[in-house]
């Protein structure tokens, strides 16, 4: 089912969101050749905690650390670890979750690892560029797939492809929450958005085919023909005349 929430699950959720931000803030500052992914999920769960707040991922569905922190090819949940060190030229895409007093925050980002190539700054920008297109279109009165069909145009209109296993969901009590919701599709389909929904918006954008594979830990996500990838996320609120990004410092 589909909730739409109240002034104070509302103001939860900008708490968690915040809380969010201020650890992929954290992250920002912290990326550099030669730190781990084990250093960065420490981070991750130092900055939530000590606001209070509980790591989202961590213990999800077995999932074993704070953080998902996924390098180049690897697409999504990436497991930290203290033998995974960054490299110069590397983009590292950090999934973050805040639970704060019963309301999760979910946002991801892909960082640039010192100088990266062009065209990893291109499919980075591109991916970016594709989530805040679906954002235009998350407003009360639209359907749920204008965002999925803006997401997808814009990716692929870049030349990159769109990933279909893995998709943005609603968020709240949960961590994952009805509607799905497709980084691809026709627009004037599904859900009729209206204000008081949250949703977390995430297209995961390859910079070659669409196809992706499960590694043997059961978790790490990556490109089947090993091409980067690139993640963007944000927790929004429907608004009546738009949207408001609960992610944010």
């Amino acid at each position: 089912m589909v909730t739409r929430k109240s002034n104070r699950e509302i103001e939860l959720m900008r708490v968690a969101g915040r809380i969010v931000a201020l650890a992929h803030k954290a992250v920002s500052e912290a990326i550099r050749p030669g730190i781990t992914t084990k250093e960065l999920n420490d981070l991750v769960e130092k900055v939530i905690r000590d606001n209070d707040a509980i790591p989202s991922f961590l213990n999800y569905s077995g999932y074993p650390a704070s953080a998902c922190i996924s390098i180049n090819e690897e697409v999504v949940h990436g497991i930290p670890s203290p033998s995974r060190v960054l490299k110069e030229g590397d983009i590292v895409s950090v999934d973050i979750g805040a639970l704060y007093h019963g309301y999760h925050g979910d946002s991801a980002w892909t960082y640039a690892c010192g100088e990266i190539s062009q065209a990893a700054r291109g499919l980075m920008e591109g991916t970016k560029a594709s989530l805040f297109a679906g954002l235009a279109k998350a407003k009360a009165g639209n359907r749920l797939s204008d965002i999925s069909h803006e997401i997808q145009k814009t990716a692929e209109g870049l030349g990159y492809s769109v990933v279909r296993e893995f998709v943005g969901h609603g968020v709240g009590k949960w961590l994952h929450e009805d509607p799905q919701i497709p980084n691809y599709g026709l627009p004037g389909r599904g859900l009729l958005l209206k204000s008081g929904m949250t949703l977390a918006i995430e297209p995961m954008i390859n910079m070659g085919a669409k196809e992706v594979k499960v590694l043997s830990d059961g978790w790490t996500t990556v490109t089947r023909d090993g091409s980067m990838s690139a993640h963007y996320e944000h927790t929004i609120l429907i608004t009546e005349d738009g949207y408001e990004i609960l992610t944010t410092i």
